[in-house]
């Protein structure tokens, strides 16, 4: 699978918010999912070798862009207690879901997504303070 990753600044993020959402504030993290899904995490749909999906020089499935703000990484990690490192991993597990359908509008799907981001987290020996 495929990820591109962008680190960047409140101004440039900000533009990216505004331009994409309509919101004119700076973030933490941005997601762009480059595929659709019947539902989380289904790849039944995807056939290897289509060129809209899998990159033809690599032969890997493109999920899409992670953008993350590093001013927003410090200071948050600052006001939660925990370590550059831990806001790091936790945005970029968070933003992978959301580049593999998950979602957290509704109860429900809030329910799963953080499930699953603790799960990544756990796995990646990441932890809260």
């Amino acid at each position: 699978m495929q990820v591109n990753l962008l680190i960047t600044d409140n101004e440039s993020i900000r533009q990216m918010n505004l331009s994409f959402r309509q919101i004119d504030e700076p973030t933490d993290v941005l997601s762009f999912p480059m595929l659709e899904y019947e539902s989380p995490a289904d790849f039944s749909s995807f056939r290897e070798g289509d060129c809209s999906v899998f990159d033809p020089e690599s032969g890997q499935l493109m999920l899409g862009d992670i953008v993350i703000n590093a001013q927003r990484v410090i200071s948050q990690a600052m006001e939660y207690g925990h370590s550059q490192r831990r806001e790091f991993a936790f945005l970029i597990a968070h933003s992978f879901l959301h580049l593999t359908g998950f979602d957290h509008m509704e109860e429900e799907e809030r329910a799963v997504m953080e499930e699953r981001q603790r799960r990544i987290m756990d796995l990646l020996d990441i932890h809260r303070n």
